[in-house]
């Protein structure tokens, strides 16, 4: 494995953390609405909330390292360990935001779990 393998896993934690902290800040902003006056309010509510900026910086970093790792490796093998992230933002809704994660979901975890593997062995 090349010693620039770890652009990828950066990336894959960042992307998940960027997920887990603009989640963690809409929460505190509230709900979209399918009006004007309600979206631009939702929307200039998280411009000035700092867990959703802390995210969108995250994700931004996170691109960076992406775009590192793409010129490293081939976007057939980098860009699918970017599902990953579904796998620790799963976990980390379940274990500490109390969300629902069905048994259907958990399948659905292992089976991207198993497709990564197969992928980093090629």
């Amino acid at each position: 494995m090349s010693k620039y393998f770890i652009l990828i896993i950066i990336t894959v934690i960042l992307n998940a953390v960027s997920q887990l902290l603009i989640k963690s800040g809409m929460d505190k902003v509230g709900q979209a609405e399918f009006s004007t006056s309600k979206l631009v309010s939702l929307l200039a509510g998280a411009a000035v909330n700092p867990l959703v900026v802390l995210g969108l910086v995250t994700m931004t970093i996170s691109m960076g390292t992406h775009l590192m790792s793409l010129s490293r490796f081939d976007v057939s093998f980098a860009f699918p360990f970017i599902s990953l992230a579904y796998v620790i933002v799963a976990g980390w809704g379940y274990f500490f935001l109390g969300e629902d994660v069905s048994s259907t979901r958990v399948l659905g975890i292992l089976v991207v779990i198993l497709g990564t593997v197969i992928i980093a062995r090629s």
